[in-house]
């Protein structure tokens, strides 16, 4: 019953009114569905229509890939055009495992086959830098391969389907040691070459490139001798491989550059210094070229191009003779009696001396109301002289007088002038600046007030004062040139091998360095130098006797260690490295000097007993050589003739030694 009742309670079904409820939700739906779908097909037409060429560029980014190319890098020749720097090819043996049967065993059986130098770690680096890139990469086994290596290998190739050889260019220095100092050398790109070429804006032109240059030549010009990089532009697949090259950009090589430099005179400077720790340095004191710079000892650039291994770069850190300075530029010695000639020079400008002063030079020097005696290096001392038998037999006690008299302020304005405690504007970074000392300086430096004392040693060269050997000869440059300005300089010229960009050069320097009042002062000056060497009583006659062309000079003997008031020298009683200097500078010929050389030869006693005879045997070999070309044959033969004399020369000295 109560079911009944239940069901005549429910109201009747309204069937119009559900089906005009369902036609107005299908209606809704519909207008939904086609509102997504106008949605997506303006976004399709937004993607394809208004935004292709961004999107297709994207694509192409992702098919298409750069590949950088490095350019071969400048040659570097000598102003004979005998090449100091090469790129040659290195051959290195890569696999890519991917292609490989077995990596583990290909690698095993290559390193059997070919004699390679390898041990259990370095195959487990191969391996590990396998499983860290992807598959179809090249791993490097081994470098350096020499010529039988590459054929017994282009023999065995078919055994190994996933090895190849791959040739690049490296670079080689076929003189090794003997231009090291001036050339420099290139290495592995690191991680601050990496932040100063981003610094510069050029990090995007070394993305293919392995090294840079480091010292030298090589860094100075690094950018003329780097040129531009080019590209490849490849087509790759999904996982990155390469399918096809679809277009190459070839790159820019380097600018050769020819230096002013003449090989015989840089081998015959090294010769010359075998055996010994000095430096030499020949140049043109008309315009500035340097024609030789050798620094001894010297080392081979070639280890670093490979990559240096700890052991040998130790090796140099730890040589007492410190190959690793170079000595021209870097080297911080007493210019000794060298710079008297720049301080008459000082001394007729400043109305100090002139052609009549008369100065009784006698066994040492006293300041007034002082005890202390400065001696002269004759111990009974010269008697009278004026300035230019002052210059010719190189008198301390002249020369103490007159830099007290002149003062240390005076003094330092006028060698300032000279380029002394300057750069010389050489183009190279290693150079040092040396010490040209003033009131302020002591005091920052020592905490202490300068005295007279101090002021007299300067006079003939020692004390606080400091140069380097390429400072002293642009200092001897600008006396030869009547004051003007002189830069040494490295760079002949530059040349694009595309003929794209004119030459570069570097021209010479018409500045007046240093005026003075008259210009006879300059004679004068010379005149005391051309006595050294011509003059009855000069330090140098000995030395350059009997030569074909007109030469000037000045000695230095610089000591190391200073010895008691009334003691003498004695080089037996001293360690070697406590014996004195010697340094020579010379120019020929006496009219309109074309050349200029200086020469230091460290603790190996005065001046006349080695570098004023190396002085000479260099420009000996100047005039001997200047109106002659030279091949790369002949300087073959000139060096192995030079190595055949100095292995003549150490077997002496063995056979000497055993007998003492």
């Amino acid at each position: 019953m109560f079911f009944l009742s239940s069901r005549r309670l429910r109201p009747p079904r309204n069937n119009d009114f559900e089906r005009r409820l369902f036609k107005k939700r299908l209606i809704v739906a519909f207008l939904f569905m086609v509102m997504l779908s106008l949605v997506l097909l303006g976004n399709l037409a937004y993607l394809q229509v208004i935004c292709y060429s961004k999107y297709q560029t994207r694509a192409n980014d992702n098919r298409i890939k750069l590949v950088p190319q490095a350019p071969s890098r400048g040659l570097i020749y000598d102003r004979n055009h005998i090449i100091l720097a090469d790129n040659r090819p290195l051959f290195s043996l890569e696999i890519v495992p991917e292609n490989s049967r077995g990596l583990r065993d290909d690698i095993a059986a290559l390193k059997d086959l070919l004699k390679l130098e390898l041990d259990d770690d370095d195959i487990a680096k191969i391996l590990d830098r396998s499983r860290y890139q992807r598959k179809f990469l090249p791993v490097t086994i081994a470098e350096n391969l020499n010529e039988i290596q590459v054929a017994v290998f282009a023999v065995n190739q078919y055994r190994f389907p996933g090895a190849r050889i791959e040739a690049k260019l490296k670079r080689y220095y076929p003189y090794s040691e003997t231009f090291t100092h001036a050339i420099g050398y290139v290495a592995r790109i690191n991680h601050d070459d990496l932040t100063q070429l981003e610094a510069r804006g050029k990090l995007n032109n070394y993305a293919a490139t392995n090294d840079i240059g480091k010292q030298g030549i090589e860094k100075y010009y690094e950018d003329l001798l780097h040129g531009i990089s080019g590209y490849r532009e490849v087509e790759v697949d999904s996982r990155g491989r390469e399918i096809r090259t679809l277009n190459l950009v070839s790159p820019t090589p380097g600018n050769d550059i020819t230096l002013t430099i003449d090989a015989r005179l840089q081998l015959k400077a090294q010769h010359l210094l075998h055996g010994k720790r000095g430096a030499i340095v020949m140049m043109n004191p008309r315009n500035g070229e340097i024609l030789a710079m050798f620094s001894s000892p010297a080392y081979d650039p070639n280890p670093f191009v490979r990559g240096i291994k700890s052991r040998e770069y130790g090796a140099l850190l730890s040589n007492p003779d410190r190959p690793l300075i170079n000595r021209v530029t870097q080297g911080g010695y007493s210019p000794a009696s060298t710079v008297k000639p720049l301080m008459i020079i000082m001394g007729l400008n400043e109305d100090l001396v002139n052609t009549s002063t008369r100065f009784f030079g006698g066994p040492f020097f006293q300041m007034p109301g002082s005890s202390h005696k400065f001696r002269d290096w004759r111990k009974w001392g010269h008697g009278w002289m004026d300035i230019f038998r002052a210059v010719e037999i190189s008198a301390d006690t002249f020369f103490y007088d007159l830099a007290f008299r002149a003062g240390i302020d005076r003094i330092s304005r006028y060698m300032n002038q000279f380029g002394m405690g300057k750069s010389t504007g050489i183009d190279i970074y290693e150079e040092s600046l040396g010490n040209m000392p003033t009131k302020s300086w002591k005091k920052k430096r020592f905490k202490r007030d300068w005295v007279p004392g101090d002021t007299v040693s300067i006079g003939i060269g020692q004390g606080y004062w400091t140069s380097t050997l390429l400072q002293l000869a642009r200092a001897h440059a600008i006396l030869t040139q009547n004051g003007r300005n002189v830069r040494p300089h490295l760079l002949q010229f530059a040349r694009d091998p595309t003929g794209v960009s004119p030459n570069i050069y570097i021209p010479p320097d018409s500045a007046i360095a240093l005026p003075v009042k008259d210009s006879r002062y300059w004679d004068y000056a010379r005149t005391g130098m051309c006595l050294v060497i011509n003059g009855p009583e000069g330090t140098g006659r000995r030395a350059f006797a009997h030569t074909s062309y007109s030469v000037c000079g000045k000695s230095g003997t610089a000591q190391i260690v200073g010895i008691k008031q009334d003691a003498r020298y004695n080089a037996g009683a001293l360690r070697e490295t406590h014996r004195d200097n010697g340094l020579f500078v010379a120019f020929a010929n006496k009219e309109d000097p074309e050349v200029l050389v200086a020469v230091i030869v460290e603790n190996m006693g005065g001046a006349g007993k080695v570098a004023a005879p190396t002085a000479r045997a260099m420009l000996d070999e100047y005039f001997r050589i200047r109106d002659t070309p030279c091949g790369a044959d002949e300087l073959r033969a000139l060096k192995e003739q030079y190595q055949a004399e100095e292995e003549q020369e150490d077997l002496e000295k063995m056979k000497e030694k055993r007998k003492n």
